[in-house]
């Protein structure tokens, strides 16, 4: 809805709606540097290793009989697995974005 109309209305309450309207709030400015998507990415990986260890950890002390646990065996793997397709596919979609950038001629 439009209240653009209702500008001339004396009412503080339109003024102050009209003022606080999502149209006319700037957007923030988003401060993303290569660096910090860089760190994140990093950031990434080393929780991916963590689970992968994880899950080594759990299938030796599984195998050694320390536990019959195999509910946490399970837990771990499944998030080792899901954390390595989330990792590969992001890695997938850089690799596709760079071949694009490179693909751009100047």
């Amino acid at each position: 809805m439009d209240i653009s109309s209702l500008y001339n209305i004396s009412s503080a309450a339109v003024r102050q709606t009209a003022e606080n309207s999502p149209i006319n709030r700037q957007m923030p400015e988003k401060t993303d540097t290569f660096d910090s998507i860089f760190q994140k990415a990093v950031e990434n990986i080393n929780t991916t290793n963590n689970y992968l260890s994880d899950m080594e950890n759990e299938e030796i002390r599984w195998m050694l009989g320390e536990t019959e646990n195999t509910h946490d065996l399970s837990i771990a793997m499944s998030k080792a697995s899901t954390a390595l397709q989330y990792t590969v596919a992001v890695r997938d979609k850089l690799l596709e974005a760079y071949k694009e950038l490179m693909q751009i001629q100047i």
